[in-house]
């Protein structure tokens, strides 16, 4: 754990890094963030559709969260570590995020839902700096159990936010989760700024241009890079995307969404905890891959034909299951045959790609809902999960890991 430290508080004084309380303070900012974005995350495309939101519209909507991600992730990062602080960034990720919300909650215009969507999207790509800064927190021996701690604070932030957002449409109306999410997000703007930012927890590098290209050019990285733009695509035009709307239209009320929610996000969790230390010993790294996009598109595919409220639920838990096993793991490949000195970089690179398919899933999904009706998108999504399990038939042919890793050997002796 790192030894407790001196650094000036807002008023100029001399504070001590104290590592129950400062580390709470982070995960409770950290928490926020995502909650103020996930607590409408659920009944965004129907409150789209109940103010005149066309399906092309919707899906542009949805996609702009991952553009801006895609467009302001590396940049973030690579200014964060030119100026090398990191609270700064976080403090603005918070601000933004709120007014996000509160742009949601004063207006029904479609143009402004765009724009709070967007702004939505430059604070989750402040993420980047949540990351390195708790990271700096602990030790490089503890620095695996932060990221697992961190983790598990956005996938609950994620679920809470999802499954509370039905039952406050029904209770309060449309506007109240965005009210509710701003509310909170002004709590984290304020608890951002005792947020302690260690001085010996900034000493990186700038990320290098030679850098960023050689290890864009990693032939793994590149291939992990691709699956997580489709499994994002398939995530973002389902659960994040179009099946609460799709539940609406079949007879669910807006509080049936907390089991809608639950039944994909409980799976999903557990499967990213525990289920992939016990599917990859049996079957490899790619034969789960293929195994989990298959089962994600077999169970996508289904969609259209279930109006039955157990076997929709049931048919959640499978593509949650599916999709929590595929995440975690495509996340180690993208950096195992990167050096470690580099791997900050490719990280940051690899969350910068990915952010394609949470734009693209969801706008090409839109584009054909709005053409061929609302299932026309889950055929799509489909589609994508099988074009995964396609690719990973070709490259576990190929063996690239493998001839990587016996390279990477070579040279290191």
């Amino acid at each position: 754990m790192k030894k407790c430290q001196l650094k000036k508080d807002g008023s100029g004084s001399l504070r001590t890094f104290n590592p129950i309380r400062d580390k709470t303070i982070f995960l409770a900012v950290s928490f926020i963030l995502w909650f103020s974005h996930f607590i409408y995350v659920s009944i965004l495309s129907p409150y789209m559709e109940s103010i005149g939101g066309k399906y092309t519209f919707i899906g542009i909507v949805l996609g702009s969260y991952g553009l801006m991600q895609l467009l302001f992730r590396l940049p973030i990062g690579i200014s964060s570590d030119m100026r090398k602080v990191r609270k700064p960034f976080l403090i603005f990720g918070m601000m933004v995020s709120a007014l996000s919300c509160f742009i949601f909650s004063v207006t029904d215009h479609l143009i402004w839902v765009l724009v709070a969507r967007c702004l939505a999207g430059i604070a989750a790509a402040t993420w980047v700096v949540f990351t390195v800064l708790y990271s700096s927190y602990f030790s490089d021996s503890e620095v695996h159990r932060a990221m697992s701690m961190i983790s598990f604070i956005v996938v609950f932030a994620q679920l809470l936010g999802m499954g509370l957002s039905g039952y406050i449409v029904e209770e309060w109306g449309w506007h109240a989760p965005f009210w509710m999410g701003g509310g909170i997000a002004v709590i984290g703007v304020i608890l951002s700024f005792f947020v302690f930012e260690p001085k010996d927890g900034i000493e990186r590098n700038p990320i290098q241009l030679k850098d960023l290209t050689s290890v864009v050019k990693d032939p793994m990285l590149l291939k992990a890079s691709s699956l997580s733009i489709l499994a994002h695509s398939i995530i973002f035009s389902t659960m994040f995307g179009f099946i609460p709307a799709y539940a609406l239209h079949i007879g669910f009320r807006a509080a049936d969404l907390i089991l809608v929610i639950l039944s994909f996000m409980i799976p999903h969790a557990v499967a990213t905890l525990y289920m992939g230390n016990i599917l990859v010993p049996l079957m490899g790294k790619w034969g789960t891959l293929k195994i989990s996009y298959l089962l994600a598109s077999v169970f996508t595919f289904v969609v259209p034909f279930i109006h039955i409220k157990d076997l929709f639920y049931l048919v959640q838990v499978f593509n949650g299951f599916s999709l929590g096993i595929i995440f975690p793991l495509l996340l180690g490949m993208s950096i195992e045959t990167i050096p470690h000195v580099k791997r900050a970089t490719a990280m940051g690179a690899y969350q910068a790609i990915y952010a394609t398919g949470i734009f693209a899933g969801p706008f090409f999904a839109g584009i054909l809902n709005s053409r061929l009706g609302i299932t026309a998108g889950f055929y799509f999504t489909a589609a994508i999960g099988l074009l995964a399990v396609i690719l990973i038939c070709f490259w576990e042919r190929k063996n690239p890991f493998r001839t990587a890793v016996k390279i990477r050997n070579r040279l290191d002796l």
